[in-house]
């Protein structure tokens, strides 16, 4: 084996690593973001939403802030996007990679089933509409990445890595 592999780097070649890293964690931090699939058992419905900016339905949620739990970000977003209030704990089923669907590095997704809507959406900025759809039934605009995560929940597919 080559030694030279397990020599210390020089100083200089340190110094350029810590800068190099530095740039990156300040270029693009690690980010975190949730979803949650709102399920109400007694229709066999989940909340879909539609977002101004994108095409597509999809989960709501979005980014979690920092210093905040995942389950408070689902919370907040949950009430933002759908104006739905978590009446119980949500139950997080799975953790995605998720660069190529936003900037999100990494997505965890929660089953909600304890919830009540706090009164009817009205579209704004981000989110146009958001409707509950039979499972059975799904708008054909419902994006990949929500259709893999509903079939892995409700199927029992099998569970990808990537959102």
């Amino acid at each position: 084996m080559n030694g030279r592999l397990l020599a210390p780097r020089p100083a200089k070649t340190r110094l350029l690593v810590r800068l190099f890293h530095l740039w990156f964690l300040l270029r693009r931090p690690m980010t975190l973001g949730v979803r949650g699939v709102v399920y109400n058992a007694q229709a066999n419905t989940v909340l879909l939403v539609r977002h101004t900016y994108v095409a597509g339905w999809q989960l709501p949620g979005g980014g979690v802030e920092p210093g905040e739990t995942t389950e408070a970000a689902l919370a907040r977003e949950l009430e933002e996007e759908g104006n739905i209030a978590l009446t119980g704990a949500p139950e997080l089923k799975s953790v995605h990679f998720n660069r190529k669907a936003s900037r999100r590095d990494h997505v965890a997704v929660y089953l909600v089933a304890g919830f009540r809507q706090t009164h009817p959406h009205k579209p704004d900025g981000e989110i146009a509409e958001a409707r509950f759809f039979p499972l059975d039934a799904l708008p054909e605009e419902t994006t990949e990445g929500t259709r893999r995560r509903l079939s892995e929940i409700f199927e029992g597919a099998p569970v990808s890595a990537e959102w």
